[in-house]
């Protein structure tokens, strides 16, 4: 079943402040390598993930590019129309396809300047995303293809329900950044390890905790950070009970 309070962000609201936006929240389906913002786009919509994993990518003059930051059912695409952007010089696009809401800008921007706890989650979620950002830049000048991809697949695995995404080689070269054969050799040392198997664009993860093993430090910094600022219980139920 897909609904909003599938989105950990929105499930994470007092009952009241998620009242409020509920009847605004359009169910889209995003299709594989659908682009959402362009950068210097104009904002229209903010999206809330529930099945969708989008990646921000920032694509250089020469059409070369690198992911920034993965967002699924944990969090928001659009901060910066609450930070005062309302534009982005990074590049939203659909990494693995599925479902999400969309709450238009002015109605977000409306929520957040109400203050409040709408207000405070939407800040300490921009804080673990930042720190997802900065831990990539630091990843991609000191670790390896292989730990890279195992981040990527580590991050992407915690945003979806399963075990299992479908990606080609080619694409995860353009969200890391690197060679396409360098993504060849590391998935191919994982999948002869029996960590993962890769067939046609398919990419099962068979031993997550062999994984883990193999990935470099910044995947459990930006998961403790994220779990640190974003506890992801249900607000509404606890708000209602407190009231009953």
């Amino acid at each position: 079943m897909n609904s909003p309070t599938c989105n950990h962000l929105l499930n994470a609201l007092p009952q009241v402040d998620y009242e409020r936006l509920e009847p605004y929240l359009e169910s889209v389906t995003l299709k594989l390598g659908e682009v959402l913002y362009e950068s210097g786009d104009q904002m229209r919509h903010a999206y809330f993930p529930t099945t969708a994993i989008v990646s921000l990518l920032y694509v250089l003059e020469n059409g070369s590019s690198a992911e920034i930051a993965v967002v699924g059912n944990e969090g928001i695409l659009g901060i910066a129309l609450f930070m005062g952007g309302h534009t982005t010089p990074s590049r939203a696009v659909v990494q693995s396809k599925g479902n999400a809401y969309r709450l238009k800008a002015n109605l977000l921007l409306d929520e957040f300047n109400r203050g409040g706890a709408s207000h405070n989650l939407l800040l300490r979620y921009t804080q673990a995303l930042i720190t997802q950002m900065t831990q990539t830049a630091v990843c991609y000048r000191h670790h390896t293809v292989e730990q890279q991809l195992c981040r990527w697949l580590l991050l992407s695995l915690d945003r979806l329900h399963g075990n299992a995404l479908d990606m080609t080689q080619e694409l995860i070269a353009n969200m890391l950044g690197v060679r396409r054969e360098g993504v060849t050799e590391a998935a191919g040392r994982l999948q002869r390890d029996g960590l993962i198997q890769y067939s046609r664009g398919h990419i099962e993860i068979l031993d997550r905790e062999r994984l883990e093993g193999r990935v470099c430090e910044c995947y459990q910094v930006v998961k403790t950070e994220f779990d640190r600022l974003l506890p992801m219980g249900d607000q509404r139920a606890k708000s209602k009970h407190r009231n009953n």
